[in-house]
């Protein structure tokens, strides 16, 4: 959680603040059933904020032949919707593209949830929705509370009802919410008066939907939804500004739990103290340098506790810190909390004078949140309370090290005793203090104090060789250097703990950063899924198994880290119930815990994307209570590169189907110019042979015939390319021989025009396709055939420089709009600029840059140099002319 309430603001809140600059605004009137008003509140609200002179426009509205809510919209500009044809009737939507031509300052977009016809833009209207905030338009929207995605199970498990058109929650968090309600007796009137329905569905709604208990919790859940959106928007303003304080507009409870026996009893209470407060919770473990020396049992008391406050509803966070006191306060002041609920064991009146109580500093230095303390009695455990392991004590290496370390010292400070005075000597003996209290830690640091005081005592102070001291003095400069020797290995004991929290938290962004480099560059989902498992299974010792929906409704595994991974009928049930209700299942959690396996759903975009499981070799839980933000970092970000493949796969799909429905509209389109044209030449000729065939009558079918010829090998040429059936016959070509030809199978498209070659007949010889070059010569001759004006000459100019072969076609035309040299080549695009009708299906540029990419060369377009019009040029690489062969000798 970013930090906040220090005076500074928080980064976070701040971007996502930059981010909001440019953009329309939204809200979002909210009911807790139809027939409340939301419409007419809005519509009321649109017309006070045009009274005020804002620029405001109905997108769409339903009135469902509401008279009042009618007369609202008649002082309004309505944007006409757009029909769209579907299964033989016609569907009226919003016309996105007609408001953001319109750009108002405010558009009226009612029922937000709204399905689109198919073939819009956008599937839900929440995406037209946000088009037009991205675009800064501004929107007021309507919704039910049943509408909304998280709360559709909870509606639908007492309505019987469940609605299929539901609005991500992230919307509704973007959004000023105002609720539009009415008592439930009232509504139920408005029902019975035919306000809200017809008189005979609203008899059947009366008896199922809208009674008065499911209204009454209706109305409860869109006021509950509604608070939890104005206390998250408050607590990013607060952030923002780096305010402190708790900002209590709601309440926020903390439990505080550890490792000892009894955290399920916290977690528990603080469930209760929520539902009874209606707030969100937290489940809080503080991380200190203990933890690294937990036992097994610890770690999985703790990592049950998070699991049990996941099952209940709770957020959970650990939090690296240097004390619980210190971790606590910081964690209240980032959530804003206003209730923390913690446990008191039983301890000693020594224990708790030498360590202090944790319950105690909390109550007296966290003011503004209120402790809610519970008596913890462990079952079977007492014997663990306030049990230190070993290793807090140090290691037998450390206490001998220190003891090599102040007997050295003692062995240089005797050789240079006659250089120095008793002062300096108490000095060297910080050193052996401070280095054991780094190395081993606090009470190995205590020890090489206490040593120290001794061998100083022993060696130097008079009366040397003794332990007793004879001038006052020296006892004073004993009880000085014991002193500093403790708060020396105190503080570097501290400093140590500080670095080695760093040092994991460094180690963990890391492992993250690490994994997120690795996982991004992937665009195979099945190497990514592979990816996810060996990597889970190396940051954290597990095995991994990554499961999918398969074609059919079954979850399928898609990657495993092991090869001899085994899932029983017990671990399917697990991971089919984490995929259908997105929470976790498996061993540790509260599901189906027979299981061996852990399984945790992937989710994104408001949907689970899959599951992943893991397991250990031993007995104990799948992952350690300190693993447990690791791993809740690795399934966020795995869920999100598996979003990220997903959209992309989607995205070409749409994309394969844009350019389907292109060619068809690019088709239909060229019927009339490209299709028709010469088949209506070619009959009428052939109806004028009944009466005699003349030389003009068979050229015109002649002709007419070829040009259809061209149109369909056009098509077919560039079906060829889609679908990477070229095959090339390269052969050496006179490039004369070449421009020749197809000059001479062009003269019809040429028609009007006059032609020069400029084709030296000197030029080398070329490889190439005869066949794919004769067809790209040809598309050049008939595109500068369309464009070039009448009587204007076309020129085809063959030049052999700087060891490359160049082969231009020019046109006297419009030329080229600027910055379109190279879009002119792309698949259906027309070049524009000539007040003539130009037919053509804008496949024959597209299929020249094809075929001359699969033969080697490349082509450019470009203007003439020497005057108006296009220039298009074909570009023969060293590699592909012939140099020991002459022209004359080709045949």
């Amino acid at each position: 959680m970013a930090v906040s309430g220090n005076g500074r603001p928080d980064p976070d809140a701040l971007l996502r603040h930059a981010a909001q600059e440019g953009r329309g605004k939204l809200k979002v009137f909210l009911g807790a059933a139809p027939g409340v008003g939301k419409t007419f509140e809005m519509l009321s609200e649109g017309a006070a904020r045009k009274r005020d002179g804002v620029d405001v426009v109905i997108g769409v509205v339903e009135t469902h032949g509401r008279v009042e809510t009618e007369a609202l919209t008649r002082g309004h500009e309505i944007v006409s919707r757009r029909a769209v044809p579907y299964e033989g009737r016609t569907l009226y939507e919003m016309d996105l593209d007609a408001i953001l031509e319109r750009a108002p300052r405010l558009v009226l977009v009612d029922e937000l949830a709204h399905t689109n016809a198919p073939g819009s833009r956008h599937p839900k209207r929440y995406q037209d929705v946000e088009e037009l905030l991205a675009a800064g338009i501004d929107v007021y929207s309507t919704v039910n509370i049943q509408h909304v995605e998280s709360l559709n199970d909870i509606v639908a498990s007492f309505t019987r009802v469940r609605v299929r058109e539901t609005v991500p929650d992230r919307v509704l968090e973007m959004a000023e919410i105002e609720v539009v309600d009415i008592p439930p007796d009232e509504l139920i009137e408005r029902l019975k008066a035919g306000k809200v329905y017809l008189p005979q569905e609203a008899t059947r709604a009366l008896g199922h939907f809208f009674s008065k208990s499911n209204l009454s919790a209706l109305r409860e859940l869109a006021l509950r939804r509604a608070a939890q959106a104005v206390d998250a928007r408050m607590l990013d303003d607060v952030r923002a500004l780096g305010l402190g304080g708790t900002w209590a507009g709601g309440d926020r409870i903390v439990v505080a739990i550890n490792e000892l026996p009894g955290a399920d009893v916290l977690v528990r209470a603080a469930k209760r103290v929520a539902d009874g407060l209606r707030g969100p919770w937290t489940a809080l473990f503080i991380e200190t340098p203990r933890a690294a020396h937990f036992t097994e049992a610890q770690h999985q008391r703790v990592a049950a506790a998070m699991t049990l406050a996941t099952q209940l509803g709770g957020a959970v966070a650990t939090v690296p810190a240097t004390n619980v006191v210190e971790g606590i306060q910081n964690f209240l002041a980032d959530a804003r909390a206003t209730q923390l609920i913690m446990g008191k064991s039983r301890r000693s009146r020594w224990f708790e004078f030498r360590h202090g109580s944790v319950v105690d500093h909390l109550i007296r230095e966290t003011p503004g949140v209120t402790v809610h303390v519970l008596p913890v009695v462990a079952d079977g455990g007492g014997s663990e309370r306030g049990r230190r392991r070993p290793a807090a004590w140090g290691t037998p290496a450390g206490y001998v090290a220190t003891t090599a370390m102040v007997a050295g010292v003692t062995a240089v400070a005797s050789a240079i005793f006659h250089l120095l005075d008793l002062g300096n000597v108490a000095l060297l003996y910080l050193l052996p203090v401070m280095a054991a209290a780094s190395l081993f830690g606090l009470r190995t640091g205590i020890y090489a104090g206490i040593a120290s005081s001794l061998a100083y005592n022993f060696f130097f102070l008079p009366p040397v060789g003794t332990f007793s001291v004879n001038n006052p003095e020296n006892v004073v400069s004993i009880v000085v250097l014991l002193g500093i020797a403790i708060a020396t290995s105190q503080l570097t004991a501290r400093v140590r703990a500080q670095a080695d929290l760093a040092a994991a938290s460094a180690r963990t962004n890391a492992t993250l950063a690490g994994f997120l480099r690795q996982i991004t560059s992937v665009n195979d989902p099945d190497m990514a899924a592979q990816m996810i498992c060996d990597d889970v299974r190396r940051l954290l010792d597990v095995h991994a198994v990554l499961l999918a929906p398969s074609k059919g409704s079954a979850l399928a595994i898609i990657a495993a880290s092991d090869t001899d991974y085994r899932l029983d009928t017990m671990d399917t049930a697990a991971a089919t119930w984490a995929f259908d209700t997105a929470s976790p299942a498996g061993k540790g959690s509260g599901t189906l815990a027979a299981s061996e396996w852990l399984f945790q759903p992937l989710k994104a975009g408001g949907h689970v994307l899959g599951v992943l499981g893991i397991a250990r070799d031993n007995a104990g839980d799948p992952v350690r209570a300190d693993q447990l933000p690791l791993l809740a970092s690795l399934i966020d970000q795995s869920a999100l590169v598996l979003e990220r493949l997903r959209l992309e796969a989607e995205m070409r799909d749409v994309e394969a189907v844009r350019t389907r429905d292109r060619l068809r509209a690019a088709l239909l389109s060229s019927v009339s110019h490209d299709l028709r044209t010469p088949l209506t030449a070619v009959i009428a000729a052939a109806a004028q042979l009944h009466h005699g065939a003349t030389p003009d009558l068979i050229g015109t079918i002649e002709s007419e015939a070829a040009r259809l010829s061209r149109f369909v090998a056009n098509l077919l040429d560039m079906a060829r390319v889609e679908a990477g059936a070229l095959k090339l016959n390269v052969e050496a070509i006179d490039l004369s021989d070449a421009v020749t030809g197809a000059a001479h199978d062009a003269r019809r498209a040429l028609e009007g025009h006059a032609i020069r070659l400029d084709v030296p007949p000197d030029l080398p010889l070329v490889r190439a396709d005869p066949q794919l070059l004769h067809h790209c010569l040809l598309n050049l001759l008939d595109n500068a055939g369309r464009y070039g004006e009448p009587g204007t000459e076309v020129v085809i100019s063959g030049r052999h420089r700087f060891g490359e072969l160049s082969l231009a076609v020019l046109d006297h035309g419009p030329g080229l709009p600027p910055g379109q040299e190279v879009e002119v080549f792309e698949t259906f695009r027309r070049l524009e600029g000539s007040d003539r009708a130009i037919g053509g299906t804008g496949l024959g540029l597209a299929i020249v840059k094809a075929f001359a990419e699969a033969m080697g060369m490349t082509v450019e377009a470009s203007n003439r140099d020497d005057g108006i019009g296009a220039a298009f040029t074909l570009i023969f690489p060293p590699g592909l002319i012939v140099r020991d062969l002459p022209a004359e000798s080709a045949s």
